[in-house]
This record gives structure tokens, sequence and C-alpha cells, in this order.
């Protein structure tokens, strides 16, 4: 008995001993013996971490953008036909920019016909100047690289500031900044210079309706942006909301089309001067009345209560409280803000909070809110054309400024003088 004990004793003492140095033993044998190549594929550890030598993060799957592809078929509408000497001519010019542009779109009376001025054709010698829109993505880079390179398309003062100068002063609402009688490629050019920012939130909010106005209209488009396409999209829809509410049961393709292409027009101030056609609306949709179809049919009959045969001129549409509370409710915020303040002040009217239905249904029905939401239309579109109004012959110079508007007024009045002789005949 007292000798199994002492045994066991003696393999608590000794067996402890002899695993330390085992132990010890194959800690000096391995460090003595160069690393195991790392796995393929796979880097080395380091051997301490610290803030010069984290340790790697873990792999995370890659974000999805947010506009990864548009189905090919999506915004079709919005692809419209010109003559291919046109296309060839508007492509051009676009890429005489060495600057980097995201979307760009011309429009105007030198890309569609317009009645009563003339040939549309801008390669003729007095064609009319072809209107460009271009949104980028750092303004300030744009004209930095712009500037040097047509450093004409620039005044003076503009050159000797710098491109930071004329990004700040792009910025002042509508957010537009102007190169006028322009020559390239044998014709004058304008173009309008814009963020995409700034384009995709006037196509959603109607924040001032400059950029979004214009393009209710037909337009070409040069250079495509998924996101700018997915917001047009928006925009069309909401000018058919805001033009139904304002239609009868009843009414033609024309009486649309004019409502539509109104909305940009009402309140801008050019229209008080006599630089305008008082009649230019109608003579655009004579002209492009095809564009207007081709731009607008598909959405219109996507609405329910809207009814409008392919081959038909005629469409009809349910005034029932329901379906036009749904068009008033998904009217651009801006829009919807400027309604709801006007009849804040109408006491019968339920609050907004208590019952949102029943807010939107009753408001609907308001007998005045045709011309209510033309009137808060005008009100959106004043004040930013006033002020790019000032800002074109801040942005043009004066020279240009005066040969700009000499030659509006002498459009104007040529126009003016052929509408009065084929009323008279």
């Amino acid at each position: 008995m007292l000798a199994r004990v002492a045994r066991n004793h003696t393999r608590q003492l000794v067996f402890p001993t002899l695993t330390v140095r085992s132990l010890s033993t194959e800690t000096v044998t391995s460090s003595s013996l160069p690393p195991p190549p790392p796995p393929p594929g796979l880097s080395p550890k380091p051997s301490s971490r610290s803030r010069l030598n984290p340790a790697p993060r873990p792999s995370t799957p890659h974000r999805r953008q947010a506009l990864p592809r548009l189905p090919a078929t999506f915004g079709r509408n919005q692809i419209l036909p010109v003559a291919d000497s046109t296309r060839a001519l508007l492509e051009a010019i676009v890429a005489d920019f060495d600057a980097p542009i995201r979307y760009a779109f011309a429009y105007g009376s030198g890309v569609f016909e317009q009645d009563g001025y003339g040939s549309s054709n801008p390669a003729m010698k007095n064609g009319p100047m072809l209107d460009f829109m271009f949104a980028v993505t750092h303004p300030s880079h744009f004209h930095s690289i712009n500037m040097h390179q047509h450093p004409s398309h620039y005044p003076l003062y503009a050159r000797a500031l710098g491109s930071d100068f004329v990004s700040r002063v792009e910025e002042i609402s509508p957010g537009i900044w102007f190169n006028t009688l322009v020559p390239m490629r044998g014709v004058n050019i304008k173009y309008g210079v814009t963020t995409v920012d700034n384009l995709c939130s006037d196509l959603l909010n109607w924040k001032s309706l400059y950029l979004a106005g214009r393009m209710h209209k037909p337009i070409r488009i040069i250079k495509d942006d998924p996101r700018v396409r997915l917001t047009q999209q928006v925009n069309l829809t909401s000018a058919i909301r805001a033009a139904l509410l304002t239609l009868p049961e009843t009414f033609t393709e024309n009486q649309l089309f004019e409502r539509i292409a109104g909305f940009s027009y009402a309140g801008d101030v050019r229209m008080l001067l006599p630089a305008e056609n008082r009649g230019k609306v109608g003579n655009i949709v004579r002209k492009q009345a095809p564009q207007f179809k081709e731009l607008y049919h598909r959405l219109v009959v996507a609405l329910p209560g809207v009814h409008w045969p392919s081959q038909s001129e005629t469409i009809q549409q349910d005034l029932s409280a329901a379906n036009r509370a749904n068009h008033l409710r998904k009217l651009p915020s801006n829009l919807l803000t400027h309604l709801t303040g006007h009849y804040s002040r109408v006491e019968d009217l339920p609050h907004r909070e208590s019952d949102e239905n029943v807010y939107w249904s009753k408001l609907a029905t308001e007998k005045d809110l045709p011309e209510v939401l033309q009137k808060e239309v005008a009100n959106i579109v004043r004040y930013p054309s006033t002020v790019q109004t000032l800002k074109g012959v801040l942005s043009a110079g004066v020279g240009k400024s005066v040969r700009y508007t000499a030659q509006k007024v002498g459009k104007w009045w040529k126009s003016s003088g052929s509408s009065g002789k084929s009323s008279s005949s």
C-alpha cells in the first residue's frame, strides 16, 4: 500500500517536469525552422498588430448601386427621333466638349419645328439657334476644363474670376449657367450647365420648374443617364396628373398637350417682354403633336380612370372624388406645398392630420382647384425665371446679351407678322 502511494506521488512530481521540458524543446525547435508557406491566395499574418499594421477587415459583399440597370424598354417614350442630319450634328457638337458631361439633351425650335418660325434645319443659313442642356457631376471641374478648351464661350470677367466663381453663380436658383451665341460646327448654339442633382430634384419636386418645364416638351437626348431617365418619367407623369386636374371630363389631345406645355410659360417674366410670342405654346403643339403623343400616350393610358384609344384624338377621364384625390396627392411636393398652403385658409376644409383620405377627397372636389393649381404653378415659375433672366445678362456679358435680345425680338416680330398675314387671309 505504501509502495503504491509512493509511486503515484513520484508521477505527480516527475511528469509535469517532463511535460514542460518537452514543450520547451518543441518551441525552440519550431522557432529555429522557417515558417510554413501560407495557403494559396492568402497572405501571411503579421506577428503583431498596431495602428500602422492593423488586422485585415473581414470581406463584405459589394454594395449594390441605387440604379444598377434599367430595363431596355424603360422610358422608350423619351427617345424621340430626329432627322439623321440633325442627329449627327447634335452628337458631333456634344462630342466636341472635353469636359465630362453625364446627361445632355437638345431642345427648342432648332431641333423640333415650331409653327411660325420657318425652317427648323439648323444647318441652313439663318436657321434657329440650337439649344442644349448639360448635366454634370462637378460644375467647377466642368467649367475649369471647358474654360481652358473654349475660353471664348465665357465673358472676359468670368475667365478672370475663374471656374469657382462661375460655379457659384450657377448655384443661384434655378441652378443653371448659360453660354449663348457660341459658334460651333457652322451653327450658333446656346448651352446651359447644371448638376445632375439639381436636375433630378426639379424633375421630382418641381422646385423651380425651370428644368422640369423644359423637359415637359419634346427633347432630343444625346447623352443618357439612368437616374435622369427614371426621374424624367416621374416628371412626365406629374405633368399629366396636374393637367388632368385642370381639364374637363372630355377633351382633345391637343388641349392636353397645350396645358402641359404651358406650365413652364405660366409666370415666366419673359412672356411679358416683346421677345416671346404670346402664341408660342400653340405654335409648339401644332408642329410637334406627334412627338407629344409619343412622349405621353403610354403614360396617360396607364393611369386609372383615363380612356384614350391610340387612334383617337379624344380623351375621357373619371372625375370622381377618389380618382381626382389620387392624382392630387401624387403631385410634386413643392406644388403640393403651394396648394395646401393656399387652402389652409379655407374654414370648412377638414384638417389633414385628422383624416388624410377625407382631406384629399374634399380638396379634390373644390370648384376652384383648376384655377388655383394653375396660379400656384405660375407662382413657382415666376421667381426662378426672373432670376435666370438677370443671370443671363451676367453669364453672357453685355455685348452678347444685346445681340441675343435683338435676335429674339426680331424672331418675335417676324413670327407676329407672319401670323397676322395668315389670319387676315
